[in-house]
């Protein structure tokens, strides 16, 4: 059996809040935070929603304490922001006591000043810092210098499921002894580039969005960063920390079926759900509530529809995509949606699926539409992305 993995601390900042406790009330009441764009021009402002973090990117500068003659991304400045919360959250004020890491991941990493500054690189001296902060892993290297971590620093981006698998990674990390604590997670912001390329592939929405729906018309895309702080029994009993969750199972697996979309009968979300299953070594009646990847597009939610109910049978616990409040924020989805799954733990609670009218008539499932208290041991969480990339994280009760 594998060493338990201790959640000690989370972070997040999304559209509905730039705390913990903002995002659960803002859950808690049943508050989006999809609006129209507003911190940056697109031709697509009137058409699209979204779930963008109504802070400027000088005032992130300015509650983080940077300089501003710096090149930190807005990615980058999220993901520090929500990290900063991570850390304070498990009490960390010495962060090299132990053998500590960062795992982060980003699917824009820096496009949103590449798509700005593009053409004045050659000539401009003033905008060429930028160019180095365009990478994926630059925005991870920024935010292991600003929390002081010398340690272990790796990027993942495997599209929407990015998040999961920087946290599946980290954990397998503290396991095998390797680390002895590790920050976990992700961030993106919005960009032109993020927008024009999902409108490409005609899977925005002009609506609110509306998961699991009949009537679903595609997703809002969002911006978001959260980060969770994994660590070693051995620390936790030293330091005798305080246990928010345990990471209990993970999964991943490719249904190699296409580069955008899921397979017909969801193979590679069912795969990744039957081995977080195993690796929990828990039975799927055992699952109170299912974070659903829930994107709102046509083939997403069916997909994933037929897949829980290939795993789970005419038993489906109750689920509910938390999407509808912060929109699809790509690499991070993953690290918000484990945050909203320790909440959901900790307060004994199933958040509600935003918008839903009708049911899909193809399969018989209906989520979760209203709050619902209820004593919760372990929650499923799903993540999928581009090129197949399914991955499944189980959090239990501490």
């Amino acid at each position: 059996m594998n060493p338990r993995v201790a959640i000690t601390g989370v972070g997040i900042i999304s559209s509905i809040g730039n705390s913990v406790e903002a995002n659960l009330s803002a859950l808690l009441n049943k508050r989006p935070g999809i609006s129209r764009v507003q911190n940056f021009a697109t031709t697509q402002k009137d058409s699209i929603w979204v779930g963008e973090v109504k802070l400027t990117n000088a005032e992130l500068v300015d509650m983080l304490g940077l300089p501003h003659s710096n090149n930190f991304t807005r990615t980058a400045l999220l993901g520090c922001y929500a990290a900063k919360q991570a850390v304070q959250s498990a009490g960390i004020t010495l962060p090299n006591d132990y053998r500590t890491g960062i795992i982060s991941s980003t699917s824009v990493g820096g496009m949103d000043y590449t798509e700005r500054y593009f053409y004045r690189y050659l000539d401009d001296l003033s905008v060429q810092p930028y160019i180095t902060s365009h990478d994926a892993g630059d925005s991870s290297h920024k935010i292991a210098d600003y929390l002081g971590i010398k340690g272990f620093v790796s990027t993942i981006s495997t599209a929407c499921s990015s998040a999961a698998n920087a946290i599946m990674m980290g954990a397998r990390l503290v396991q095998a002894g390797r680390v002895d604590r590790i920050i976990v997670g992700g961030t993106d912001a919005l960009s032109k580039f993020t927008i024009n390329g999902f409108k490409t592939l005609m899977i925005l929405s002009d609506e609110f969005c509306k998961p699991f729906d009949n009537n679903r018309k595609g997703l809002n895309l969002g911006e978001a960063a959260a980060y969770l702080v994994l660590e070693s029994e051995q620390v936790v009993k030293k330091e005798k920390k305080q246990v928010l969750a345990y990471l209990s199972g993970y999964g991943n697996a490719n249904d190699a079926f296409h580069q955008t979309a899921s397979s017909d009968n969801g193979e590679g979300a069912y795969l990744a759900m039957r081995k977080a299953l195993e690796v929990a070594g828990l039975s799927p009646d055992e699952i109170g509530y299912i974070n659903v990847h829930g994107t709102a597009t046509p083939n997403n939610d069916l997909s994933e529809g037929r897949a829980l109910q290939r795993a789970f049978g005419d038993s489906v616990p109750l689920f509910s995509s938390t999407k509808a409040f912060t929109g699809h924020t790509l690499a991070a989805a993953a690290a918000i949606e484990a945050v909203y799954s320790i909440l959901s733990i900790r307060n004994e609670v199933v958040f509600p699926n935003l918008n839903f009218d009708t049911p899909m008539s193809e399969i018989n499932l209906v989520p979760q539409t209203e709050l619902v208290y209820r004593p919760i041991k372990h929650v499923l969480s799903n993540s999928f992305g581009f090129g197949g990339n399914c991955s499944t994280l189980i959090f239990s009760q501490a």
